[in-house]
């Protein structure tokens, strides 16, 4: 039987131990490399529809938009071989800096000159997701905000019935801002510039997911050489 002053002296002994541990972690002011270490939590949109192509055009050109004089007119350098993604945000650049007033020429004399460059960076397709932790919190809340709206239901059966698809409705609204599956396994880095002959006068950089399914939108397509079949000739002799 250990008695009251033995368990005593166990516990002072484990809780030295514990500080001891904690002070020989924190000791080490010296690594051969840098400790690998996460960003602050960020969010960062996730491309899934033309509508969404749309919306950052929109966002590109108006901030470019801002930096520009109206009087100056603009070239929009049409991408090399684009992608389906660069066609439709290279158009959707040229329609919102008219609508903002500006001199959108067709021909390059003079002009500043606009270019939109983008980037598609592949990573492992098995990234880690973040995990919303907030489920209970949010059914919780959901019970609690339709509290008043359910107490007068006509049985306790109907309450509850209003209180579980309140708490689902409240679940689904409190998620409803991440996107869905795994953390994409690509990133499209979009770059639009404004120079003159000598200088760069605006720039724009940001960066998105691309949804997995959609990947082949945004990568510009093989040359046709590539594409054509290779066909070879062989002369069999024989008896």
């Amino acid at each position: 039987m250990i008695s009251f002053k033995s368990s005593s002296m166990m516990k002072s002994l484990a809780a030295a131990a514990a500080t001891i541990l904690a002070a020989t972690a924190c000791s080490t002011p010296y690594s051969p490399t840098p400790l690998a270490t996460n960003f602050a939590t960020d969010k960062q949109h996730k491309l899934q529809a033309a509508a969404h192509w749309t919306t950052i055009a929109h966002d590109v050109a108006t901030r470019l938009s801002s930096r520009l004089p109206r009087s100056a007119p603009l070239f929009i350098v049409p991408p090399e071989n684009p992608s389906a993604f660069e066609r439709a945000f290279n158009a959707q650049l040229v329609t919102t800096l008219v609508d903002a007033g500006h001199l959108v020429t067709r021909v390059h004399e003079g002009g500043l000159q606009v270019e939109l460059d983008t980037q598609a960076v592949p990573f492992a397709a098995d990234r880690q997701q973040y995990r919303h932790a907030g489920k209970a919190t949010a059914l919780g809340a959901g019970v609690w905000v339709l509290y008043d709206i359910v107490e007068h239901a006509p049985s306790g059966a109907g309450q509850a019935a209003l209180l579980a698809l309140g708490a689902a409705d409240a679940l689904a609204w409190s998620e409803s801002e991440f996107a869905a599956g795994a953390t994409p396994s690509m990133e499209i880095i979009v770059t639009a510039s404004v120079t003159s002959a000598t200088h760069y006068l605006a720039r724009s950089t940001s960066v998105y997911y691309v949804a997995d399914s959609d990947q082949r939108l945004y990568l510009k397509p093989l040359p046709q050489e590539v594409l054509r079949p290779v066909i070879k000739t062989f002369q069999v002799e024989g008896d």
